[in-house]
């Protein structure tokens, strides 16, 4: 038996619009998840939410829709540390996806070279308090040295006020690490104002890598989320080496629009607004992070 959704929830845009930007050859999108189908990859039962069902075949098509290349399928909290549909979608890619797990303290070595062996290249360590119930970090910590001898990075779930109290314990972390979604910047706040001055020096100071993803989660104004641009593209002006983009398919938890991919593929030049810094963000920085070694 399934269970239901979440009273509320915003299903999946089932028909995107087909982009106007081209992305270019072996573009990647860094960062999506898949749920379930729930009959088959039940949800953990500590959730704090129930979606609707998001398996590997709707985003594989979704992948191809856009001109996508390749994957970096993130594991949902609403899997909780069973990465299983997640390793089944990075295995049934044929290579062309890699996968960020979430596993808890006691992880053993022979499971990680599994992981590593199926895809895995992160792990995910969630701050935002509305998903989580909490993030000891001395767990944390011990993971995170576990993983470093496999060359894997901690991916980075926060929001922008929690920083200040964050940023000493993430400077401590033996593995590069990499934030979703900028951080979460307050946009109704300046783009060279005190708390994204602080975000940004604290991403110069450390081995950190930035997705500049999540529009739709950011903005007040709504689409085509012209208040996020100018951070988007601060962040791609002065780290074009180390950001990433990614679609966040299928937009898990949004409250107010859910967006159409294809526009989210439309905002990639208002944020990058050269080829080459568009090729960085989209296909050398990706590669270079989950695919060294191989050519797009």
């Amino acid at each position: 038996m399934t269970a239901p959704k979440t009273p509320g929830w915003l299903d999946w845009c089932a028909a995107p619009s087909t982009p106007d930007f081209r992305l270019p050859p072996g573009a990647v999108d860094a960062h999506c998840h898949v749920f379930g189908p729930q009959a088959e990859f039940p949800f953990a039962p500590e959730r704090k939410y129930t979606p609707c069902d998001a398996g590997k075949d709707q985003l594989f098509a979704l992948r191809d829709h856009l001109g996508v290349s390749r994957n970096v399928i993130v594991q949902a909290t609403c899997h909780g540390a069973d990465n299983a549909a997640m390793l089944d979608a990075v295995r049934a890619s044929g290579g062309r996806a890699r996968g960020v797990a979430t596993v808890r303290p006691d992880i053993g070595a022979a499971r990680l070279r599994e992981l590593d062996a199926a895809g895995v290249r992160g792990v995910r360590f969630n701050f935002v308090k509305r998903l989580v119930d909490a993030s000891p970090r001395e767990d944390l910590t011990a993971i995170a040295k576990k993983i470093a001898p496999l060359g894997w990075h901690v991916v980075l779930y926060f929001e922008a006020a929690d920083l200040p109290e964050l940023e000493g314990f993430f400077g401590t972390l033996p593995t590069p690490l990499v934030i979703d979604h900028m951080g979460r910047p307050d946009v109704t706040k300046p783009v060279r104002g005190a708390e994204f001055d602080r975000f940004l020096s604290f991403a110069g100071r450390h081995d950190v890598w930035v997705k500049v993803s999540c529009p739709e989660r950011l903005t007040v104004t709504g689409p085509p989320y012209t208040d996020v641009v100018p951070f988007a593209r601060r962040v791609v002006a002065e780290f074009p080496d180390r950001v990433l983009w990614g679609t966040d398919w299928p937009h898990p938890n949004l409250k107010h629009h859910m967006p159409d991919d294809g526009l989210l593929v439309d905002h990639v030049p208002r944020i990058a607004d050269t080829p080459e810094r568009q090729r960085k963000l989209l296909v050398d920085n990706p590669m270079r992070l989950y695919w060294p070694g191989e050519t797009a």
